[in-house]
């Protein structure tokens, strides 16, 4: 599935993010996840808004792209699903701690349009994908990049996995459990190394 509001999607993408790039080993230009997560929809969906608010589902988040621009350029529906999975750094004056971020995600995804879950699960199999790669042998460098909130990292993401089973009808759900189970695992197994455990 190819269209011009497609490539227009991955234009606005690679330049929103051009001077950001992924945590990990090596510093691969931030766009890459939006395709990868793109491209997974791909196997799942034919619905072209879809596509679209995947390329752009950290637009918002991330840059200064406004929601009121998103939907001039790409239209309401995209603007609707990206709003969904869209984490605020603040509420009014406050600045939100990691955890309050995702539970505010995780309101979201519980009453947000059904497209928003594709999109989210397809963002978790890429993120816990390339994060279990990337950090199986580099315990350290992990706890560096992202700290050593364990607890707080299984019980959010065990949130939005409850969110995506009860929700969320598609067959990207036994992609996105086998990838959560592993990423679970993994954090459970660092946790067990800084405690000493193992």
């Amino acid at each position: 599935m190819y269209s011009y509001r497609i490539e227009q999607a991955i234009r606005a993408a690679s330049v929103l993010h051009k001077d950001q790039f992924r945590k990990g080993s090596m510093p691969f230009p931030y766009v890459t996840h939006l395709i990868a997560t793109a491209f997974t929809l791909l196997d799942y969906t034919d619905d072209e808004d879809v596509i679209v608010s995947a390329l752009l589902h950290d637009a918002i988040e991330d840059t200064d792209y406004t929601l009121d621009e998103l939907q001039e350029d790409f239209g309401g529906r995209v603007r609707e699903i990206v709003e969904t999975v869209t984490e605020p750094k603040r509420d009014g004056e406050k600045k939100l701690t990691w955890r309050e971020q995702k539970m505010v995600y995780v309101r979201q995804l519980k009453k947000g349009p059904k497209e928003a879950l594709l999109i989210a699960a397809a963002d978790k199999i890429h993120n816990f994908r390339t994060i279990v790669e990337d950090y199986t042998d580099s315990y350290d460098r992990y706890v560096q990049d992202f700290g050593k909130n364990f607890d707080d990292r299984i019980d959010v993401y065990q949130e939005i996995f409850d969110v995506i089973n009860s929700r969320l009808d598609n067959p990207i759900k036994a992609e996105f459990n086998h990838v959560f189970t592993e990423y679970r695992e993994f954090l459970y197994k660092i946790k067990d190394i800084d405690e000493g455990l193992v």
